[in-house]
């Protein structure tokens, strides 16, 4: 650990001897000790660009009504860019998205670009998601705090939705797409049936807590 720090810089503190207790809850044991001024929530499967966290926590200071920051984030720097927000999702969003049929996602292309904020995107202009990904959230730890964390319920998907539309209702959550980072997971249905499972088990946890919408 002292041969890391020494490389990084900064001091880092290693929490283990949990086990596998789930995303939210995870995540939640580094939150409810911090007492930071920011906090990032990244995924092990992403990279950030060398002015990220610059670009990032600029915005954060000069706008004390920001709650969370996310980034533009691509496959790879200069590649195809993700669409990593999302509007609040319906169940038929979320069939078109698992089942992937070229068939019928060009018949439902307006529904899936509007879920997933494209025309936004694609002009790189700032906006504010109703929704963002869990694999980069940059915080304002009060805010953070104040909305509890994660809700440790969800184990693994849809916790960032859950914490995304909670984030928005005590500050401004904001897509940044100069702050930019590259992002080598998702798809749960290609990862087999338990995380198929896991996917279904929380989808449902999302909608008996938020509400559910058809399409």
């Amino acid at each position: 650990m002292q041969d890391l720090e020494d490389k990084c810089g900064f001091p880092l503190e290693l929490v283990s001897g949990h086990g596998n207790v789930g995303y939210a809850k995870g995540n939640n044991i580094a939150i409810d000790d911090i007492e930071s001024e920011y906090h990032l929530i990244l995924n092990p499967d992403v990279i950030l660009a060398s002015d990220a966290l610059t670009r990032g926590l600029r915005q954060l200071g000069g706008d004390a009504s920001l709650s969370l920051v996310a980034p533009a984030s691509y496959d790879f720097f200069g590649g195809p860019i993700q669409y990593i927000c999302k509007r609040y999702p319906s169940l038929l969003v979320l069939f078109l998205r698992f089942i992937k049929s070229p068939w019928l996602d060009a018949r439902f292309k307006r529904v899936l670009s509007e879920y997933e904020y494209r025309d936004e995107i694609d002009r790189g202009v700032t906006f504010s998601p109703e929704i963002v990904s869990g694999c980069f959230m940059l915080c304002r730890t009060s805010a953070l705090k104040k909305v509890g964390g994660f809700d440790e319920r969800f184990f693994l998907y849809f916790e960032d939705f859950d914490l995304s539309l909670r984030m928005g209702k005590v500050g401004k959550v904001v897509y940044l797409p100069e702050m930019k980072i590259q992002h080598y997971g998702g798809g749960a249905g290609r990862k087999g049936w338990k995380h198929v499972r896991m996917f279904i088990v929380s989808a449902a946890k999302f909608f008996h807590k938020h509400g559910l919408k058809w399409i």
